[in-house]
């Protein structure tokens, strides 16, 4: 058996596992398929030392308060020639009482476990569709010694999921930017900017659910991101002991008791960040960025290190890189960064209109980026931010606590359900609060860069208006387009390019303005405009700089857009396949698969997942 799985070894799914609580050993992987240590058998508890957190990100700090879940997260590469793993999880729990095998470690009242798919590939919803019937059947044979679903779960995944390409709407199942913007509305665009700062930014909300759809549904909105942006973003050491991550549950009364001084504090600096308080006269803003206290503080090693971070690896790159865009500016900035990838709109007018987006229609497709180390299009995206220790974690469990101020970790865009992370807000620039769609950011010079102008609050307005205006019956059977999801990571995709354009600008004030002059100084520092501005991208001589609401290009592309929406229409009615349709595909084929089964199980399919973000009327 544990040769099958190196004979598999380049297929897009590299485990599934079973992860369950047990009384006194806590979170524990219970099962694997292939055995996660090759010479120990599937029924092992061993984990590589990389992945020792894996069982606190299946089974989410808080799951017994919840029937079911589901967990996005990312695990550290185990060789060199690996990138992040994309890991996925559905979380049930079962009354004891409902077993038909009750084992004898089962001394509780529920039986808590999660199954899990360990994925060399970002397809998140696609893997969820799929694994949330795999978990309802597993749970309904009510004896969780009959594995052989779940060996021929890997089997059927490998088979359907090969050679599987990273575009079109099986990258985004699941994750909705119209309900992200009827939740966030106006502040989307500080979440974007705040991203592209390369900041420290933490989403709270529970379940988990919630909380990782919110998080990926922003970075979908940076084309390319999902795509091809993370195989980075996951490269960091866990401590060297056990003992080492108790020693954090066992200062937690102290570390709150420090919390609550350095609140009250500064609480009178500690405000909600909302857009009526953005706008700027244009002067305001060029004078706002000046200051230069505090500027260059990630740059800086924190005054407690990490126990194993000697060393930053992102202090790394090679100074060549970096001699150029931005340096003039050093004195003014923050520290930034993220990035997209490709423009939906440039596509040859031969390109024949599907409901699902080509990701490289009419680019030249994606090469590798000699200086980035990530596959780009031709404008240079997606942007290098989650590269160099600037982490993407999904789900963060309480036991990777030390990250946060780990030398090595210069930034993270991370989610957290456990209320310690929201605690202590000195180990973030910015806490995202999704159940109250607030954003809060503690330094108020931040505060001033992040300001909307009044090209971006147009922008904003643009994209709230249509989301709003447009029907919900519009967006059934995925044949709308203008205000829906596709749209709307179009026009971001629009609005990065435009921002890249201007941002080459160098004296032209009016144009930074539209962006925020202190945003555009900050931004030019970033390690990901650093790496952007190092490298030719010839398609980028095609986009004009300025805002995107008073460009002409904007205003072709807005013609454009009209006219792709009624072909859109017309393609989807024909077609009848959408991001929902496409979710209802997927469930359809593992329920085809269930009657091929030599124990088939009566499944009854669960309710399509939640929205990616809670809508409030």
């Amino acid at each position: 058996m544990e040769s099958h799985g190196r004979d598999d070894a380049k297929g897009p799914v590299l485990h599934i596992v079973v992860v369950g609580f047990h009384h006194k050993k806590g979170c524990q992987v219970e099962f694997s398929y292939p055995p996660l240590m090759p010479d120990e058998g599937h029924d092992s508890n061993l984990l590589p030392e990389e992945w020792k957190y894996l069982p606190f990100l299946a089974l989410p700090d808080g799951a017994h308060n919840y029937q079911e879940d589901t967990v996005y997260f990312h695990l550290p590469p185990l060789t060199a020639d690996m990138k992040c793993v994309y890991g996925v999880s559905c979380y049930r729990q079962i009354e004891a009482k409902a077993l038909k095998v009750r084992q004898a470690d089962v001394t509780r009242e529920t039986v808590q476990k999660s199954v899990c798919v360990l994925s060399r590939v970002p397809l998140y919803g696609l893997l969820q569709a799929k694994l949330q019937l795999i978990t309802h059947a597993y749970f309904e044979e009510k004896d969780f010694s009959q594995i052989s679903i779940l060996k021929e779960l890997y089997d059927h995944m490998n088979g359907s999921l090969r050679g599987s390409t990273l575009e079109g709407s099986q990258v985004y199942l699941g994750l909705s930017p119209r309900d992200l913007i009827l939740h966030f509305r106006h502040k989307v665009l500080i979440l974007f900017k705040l991203i592209l700062l390369e900041k420290k930014v933490l989403f709270y909300v529970s379940p988990v659910n919630r909380l990782v759809g919110a998080l990926m549904t922003v970075l979908s909105l940076f084309p390319g991101m999902i795509e091809h942006g993370l195989v980075d973003s996951s490269h960091y050491r866990p401590k060297s002991s056990v003992s080492e991550d108790l020693s954090l549950v066992e200062s937690i009364s102290g570390a709150e008791e420090f919390v609550s001084v350095s609140v009250t504090d500064i609480a009178n600096t500690t405000l909600e960040l909302e857009v009526e308080e953005t706008v700027q006269p244009a002067a305001e803003s060029l004078s706002s960025g000046n200051s230069t206290e505090g500027d260059n503080h990630l740059l800086k090693p924190p005054s407690r290190t990490s126990p194993d971070s000697s060393e930053s690896d992102w202090e790394t790159l090679d100074p060549s890189v970096l001699e150029e865009g931005g340096a003039k500016e050093a004195s003014e900035g923050k520290e930034t960064g993220l990035e997209q990838l490709q423009d939906a709109f440039d596509s040859k007018p031969g390109t024949p209109i599907t409901v699902q987006p080509q990701a490289a229609g009419g680019q030249g497709g994606v090469t590798q980026g000699l200086l980035s180390g990530l596959e780009e299009d031709q404008y240079g995206l997606p942007l290098p931010i989650f590269t160099k220790g600037y982490l993407c974690l999904p789900y963060m469990a309480l036991q990777q606590h030390h990250l946060l101020s780990d030398v090595a970790v210069r930034g993270f865009v991370a989610g957290a359900t456990n209320i310690l992370f929201r605690q202590q807000r000195h180990l973030s620039d910015a806490i995202v609060e999704v159940e109250e769609a607030r954003i809060q950011i503690q330094d108020p010079e931040l505060r001033k860069i992040l300001s909307l102008t009044t090209a971006d609050l147009r922008f904003a307005d643009y994209l709230v208006k249509h989301v709003t205006e447009n029907r919900d019956d519009v967006f059934l059977d995925g044949t709308g387009w203008e205000g829906g999801d596709e749209w709307i990571r179009a026009q971001f995709t629009l609005y990065l390019h435009s921002l890249l354009s201007s941002a080459l600008q160098q004296d032209n004030e009016r144009l930074l303005a539209d962006y925020g002059a202190p945003f555009i100084a900050a931004w030019k520092i970033s390690h990901n405009y650093r790496v952007w501005y190092s490298n030719k991208h010839p398609a980028m001589t095609a986009i004009t700089p300025g805002s995107v609401q008073n460009s002409e290009r904007g205003k072709k592309i807005g013609n454009a857009m009209m006219t792709t929406s009624r072909s859109v229409v017309q393609t989807g009615k024909a077609v009848g396949q959408s991001v929902g349709g496409a979710l209802t595909s997927a469930k359809s084929a593992m329920s085809s698969w269930f009657s091929t089964l030599a124990q088939p199980a009566a499944v009854t399919p669960p309710a399509s997942p939640e929205p990616a973000t809670e809508v409030k009327p």
